[in-house]
């Protein structure tokens, strides 16, 4: 990961610790998909009123499986495949416009002692975690 690239994560990974957010990633897909075969097996097995046993228990299944576990935004970020970390860098980069740094250390004082930028990078981060992760995010233990 390019030095500018990981630098940013960092200080993603220290904004989220500092506000001590944790989310939790919905795979409402793969509860869909889950939901639909469940019904579908019942079909096959018990007709129309299998159908809607069928339906009941795997919608059931998939809201119990896509419920999720929060987890530190830390973790989550640091997870992050490289295309998804571009996109979440090319965001916060936006919001930091012609900021200079030297290094990670420098970029967190100046975020950090800045209560305006401060604001604008933790909901350019909130916004990329609800919009392109799909997860919700919780604040404290």
């Amino acid at each position: 990961m390019p030095p500018r690239m990981d630098d940013v994560m960092r200080l993603c990974c220290e904004l989220s610790t500092n506000q001590q957010m944790k989310a939790a990633v919905k795979n409402s897909g793969k509860g869909a998909m889950l939901a639909g075969a469940v019904a579908f097996a019942g079909g096959l097995m018990g007709g129309p009123p299998g159908i809607a046993v069928g339906g009941a228990v795997g919608g059931l299944l998939g809201c119990w499986m896509t419920s999720g576990q929060f987890r530190p935004l830390p973790q989550i970020i640091l997870e992050l495949p490289p295309q998804q970390q571009q996109k979440l860098y090319n965001d916060i980069t936006g919001v930091l416009g012609s900021l200079d740094w030297t290094d990670v250390a420098q970029l967190v004082a100046l975020v950090m002692g800045n209560a305006t930028l401060k604001q604008q990078v933790t909901a350019a981060l909130l916004n990329y975690v609800t919009r392109e992760l799909r997860a919700e995010v919780q604040y404290g233990d």
